[in-house]
């Protein structure tokens, strides 16, 4: 879940900021980048946070092959939503793990703070998923969870579908994994 001024941020650059909350049903964007030297498309989908949209939001879970998990350093109720999207996820997919990356945004908003970072990392710890803090205003690690939760996606799905060895089945050279990443 992507808010707006991230999404907004992360597809105008960085000389453009959103600074008011517009929230929506759901928007898309795509956005192409290198990662450890191979291109790679970016399919965002930013689904609603919104109560009366959980419906919509457990078929997006479904096709999800990543999740950033962002929440705001200076609303304790918007942590303690990712906190219930992280067990949806699992739950829709029904795996005990999948690739997500906790992000806290707002970091630029220290006085504001709810949430400390010892607490953020202890729930990312205990539920084995990467935290980052992130500032869409100054632009502070927008890029960067992005790029961190691609090379996660990677790692899964190798451990998911390794490389076939020499000896190829007819199963592994017909199919695969899937190639999107988000």
């Amino acid at each position: 879940m992507i808010k707006t001024a991230v999404k907004e941020d992360l597809v105008r650059g960085p000389s453009y900021f959103v600074s008011d909350y517009d929230p929506t049903i759901e928007d898309s964007y795509t956005k192409i980048c290198t990662v450890d030297g191979k291109e790679t498309r970016l399919d965002i989908l930013d689904t609603a946070g919104q109560e009366e949209f959980g419906a919509m939001r457990e078929q997006y879970m479904r096709s999800g092959e990543g999740f950033l998990l962002v929440f705001a350093l200076n609303d304790r109720g918007s942590y303690h939503e990712v906190q219930k999207f992280h067990t949806q996820i699992l739950r829709v997919k029904d795996r005990d793990d999948f690739p997500m990356v906790l992000v806290g945004n707002k970091a630029d908003l220290e006085q504001q703070r709810v949430i400390t970072r010892e607490n953020a990392q202890g729930f990312a710890r205990e539920n084995r998923i990467h935290y980052m803090e992130a500032s869409a205003k100054n632009r502070h690690n927008v890029d960067e969870v992005f790029l961190e939760l691609v090379q996660i996606i990677r790692r899964f799905q190798e451990m998911e579908c390794p490389p076939p060895t020499t000896h190829h089945t007819r199963k592994q050279k017909r199919g695969g994994c899937p190639c999107v990443l988000l």
